[in-house]
């Protein structure tokens, strides 16, 4: 599993991307080059949260499994035995569903 792989420092997290595959009205199914870059995605890493100024821990309000919605070009995406991941600044999620 990807989470034993990597642990996120400070307020970050990683994400999961999850694709969704986009038809037209007239059902015609869109290449990856015409779709527009996921904002939905699911934590499958949390770091241990931002450092205040007095040395304490802000506990993140995400956990692993949730699934996220995110800003359009927020985080460093890279690959990981074949997955494609995002890491993000845990200010850079805008809502979680719950």
């Amino acid at each position: 599993m990807v989470k034993s792989k990597l642990e996120p420092l400070g307020d970050r997290v990683v994400v999961k991307a999850i694709a969704r595959e986009e038809v037209t009205k007239g059902g015609i199914v869109l290449p990856d080059t015409a779709k527009e870059k996921p904002q939905e995605g699911e934590v499958i890493a949390v770091g241990p949260g931002k450092l205040t100024d007095e040395g304490k821990r802000m506990p993140m309000d995400v956990k692993v499994k949730d699934i996220v919605i995110y800003a359009k070009y927020a985080g460093m995406e890279f690959k990981l035995d074949g997955e494609e991941l995002i890491i993000l600044r845990e200010t850079d999620i805008l809502a979680k569903k719950s």
